[in-house]
């Protein structure tokens, strides 16, 4: 007789700072539940192999490119993604922008806005690890960006980290 396993019926999460609880097969990919089942559409889907970036979210401080983990990875764990960043109901901050969101639109750090996400979730998670991070630059490697040409989006990090520290 072999055993067999049957894929995670449902999978009990936090995701930007509620505790959800979804009948998901394990397999799935976090991208696609974040976005189907939870309408949490920052998060963006682009090559749906890890290279480009668009998809990534914070789990349990992490970045992660959301299409390669599949959901049943999360279960118990915490996961950001750039829709709960910041915190609209902040009285210093009407429209509720995170730090590093504000030194992004400063910079006219984005066109299209696809890869915006990935790059400000890096950099938060960076500048969390390390206000004062000596290759900030480079913890954006795997995140691109075919509008903005990078300048602004270097401009818009470095500011993140001159206030961070």
């Amino acid at each position: 007789m072999t055993a067999t396993t049957d894929p995670v019926t449902s999978i009990t999460t936090t995701v930007n700072g509620a505790e959800v609880t979804l009948p998901v097969d394990g397999g799935r990919a976090l991208a696609d539940v974040l976005r189907r089942d939870l309408a949490l559409h920052g998060t963006h889907l682009g090559c749906r192999n890890g290279d480009c970036g668009a998809c990534t979210v914070l789990v349990d401080g992490r970045p992660l490119k959301s299409c390669l983990v599949p959901v049943g990875r999360v279960d118990g764990r915490v996961v950001e993604t750039i829709d709960g960043l910041g915190d609209p109901h902040a009285p210093d901050d009407p429209d509720g922008l995170h730090p590093v969101q504000e030194e992004f639109l400063a910079a006219n750090a984005f066109q299209c806005g696809f890869c915006l996400a990935g790059h400000v979730l890096c950099t938060v998670a960076a500048l969390r690890r390390d206000p004062v991070p000596d290759d900030l630059e480079g913890e954006l490697d795997g995140n691109l960006c075919r509008c903005t040409g990078y300048r602004q989006i270097t401009v818009a990090v470095q500011a993140a980290r001159d206030r961070s520290g």
